[in-house]
């Protein structure tokens, strides 16, 4: 069984530096690093994926009959890996227009 806090910290870890790194990426882009930017985003992709890897482990682990209890900080992790997602979707297609 998975370690219910260690879980939430790598969530929290991992969707935070990708979203760090996403923004990093805009700013790169906004000077004129149009190649440099893609890379930070990949990079992020990377970070998102350890969070979400984490976070359907957790899922498989619950198997919808509520085995995990939801604690505040479980609501902060999913938090910040939706936020983390959402700022990348973002960032991506703000780096698209600057190609433009």
């Amino acid at each position: 069984m998975i370690d219910l806090e260690e879980a939430v910290m790598e969530i929290i870890m991992n969707a935070g530096q990708a979203r760090s790194l996403c923004f990093e990426a805009l700013q790169t882009a906004r000077k004129g690093s149009l190649e440099e930017a893609k890379s930070l985003l990949r990079e992020a992709g990377g970070y998102s994926r350890q969070a979400h890897l984490m976070q359907t482990k957790l899922i498989e682990q619950d198997a919808g009959e509520a085995r995990q209890p939801m604690t505040l900080i479980m609501v902060h992790a999913q938090d910040h890996l939706m936020t983390s997602m959402l700022a990348r979707e973002l960032c991506e297609e703000i780096i698209h227009l600057y190609q433009r």
